[in-house]
């Protein structure tokens, strides 16, 4: 009688359990690394400069405590957001083509979307560490000027937007390492896009065309700061803003609904991220 023997089968961990662990990793990396240090540092340095700007024109900006922490927050937080994608999501899958750590990491039973997901989890992670690090500077000037319990809720729900805002930018970033081997593109692409590219976009859609330029994340990433203003759009359309300059000329401006950009954030975060995945997934290590 023939034997049977049995053959044991070497399988892959499920996606779910493989996210966290990559995900662990890699932000055990980014927190040892010299980038994390150099990005706190200069987390710290703006929040030292707007701290000695606050203190100079104390009048103006700090005359009541919603102006100081619109002016604060959200006069720096897109720039702490850019940085931190830049940083910690510049190189994170073009980096693995470029060193060639992506051609000896595929050859373990490791799926791409595993190090994808895990890898962009960890970016959020270490990016929303520098949130928090600009948020406690701004907390302890506003307890500095106006006491430890006046902290209003337009600041919670603005760190909210960032949050959302943070999830966009970090899922272009990735969109763009992925479509690049050279992690150099995927820096100077996010910077130069979310920095000048979109707000430059967003101005000639206005001024050339005068259309609601609803289709621009720079447009949906003005609700982080408008949401401190006296009276705020919770709406899903942008308000049509005429500023008159001379007898015969106005200037019309859109401002988005805080339920506007939300969507427009979420939009481009799921539109990106799975592009970056769909080519991380299809791209052949060489």
């Amino acid at each position: 009688m023939a034997e049977t023997e049995s053959v044991s089968v070497l399988r892959a961990p499920p996606t779910s359990e493989q996210v966290p662990k990559l995900a662990t990793y890699q932000l055990r990396e980014y927190i040892r690394s010299r980038r994390f240090v150099i990005l706190a540092a200069i987390v710290a340095i703006i929040g030292v400069l707007l701290t000695v700007v606050v203190a100079h024109f104390r009048g103006a900006i700090v005359s009541t405590n919603l102006a100081f922490y619109g002016s604060f927050w959200g006069g720096g937080v897109d720039i702490v957001i850019i940085l931190s994608a830049v940083f910690f999501g510049g190189d994170a899958i073009a980096g693995e083509f470029q060193n060639k750590t992506g051609y000896f990491l595929m050859g373990l039973p490791i799926r791409r979307s595993a190090v994808y997901i895990g890898k962009y989890i960890a970016a959020y992670i270490a990016s929303v560490v520098m949130l928090l690090l600009f948020l406690v500077i701004l907390v302890l000037n506003g307890a500095y000027y106006f006491g430890s319990g006046l902290f209003p809720w337009q600041l919670g729900a603005s760190f909210l937007l960032s949050l959302a805002y943070l999830a966009a930018v970090l899922g272009a970033t990735f969109l763009f390492s992925s479509l690049f081997k050279t992690s150099a593109y995927g820096f100077v692409l996010t910077a130069i896009l979310f920095l000048f590219g979109f707000t430059l976009i967003e101005d000639l859609l206005v001024s050339l065309v005068n259309i609601e330029p609803w289709m621009v994340i720079s447009y949906a990433n003005s609700v982080i700061s408008e949401i401190f203003q006296p009276t705020v759009n919770w709406g899903l359309t942008g308000q049509v803003v005429s500023t008159p300059i001379g007898p015969r000329t106005v200037i019309v401006s859109y401002v988005a609904g805080v339920g506007e950009g939300v969507i427009i954030m979420i939009a481009y975060f799921l539109l990106t991220a799975i592009g970056g995945l769909w080519l991380f997934e299809h791209e052949e290590f060489t």
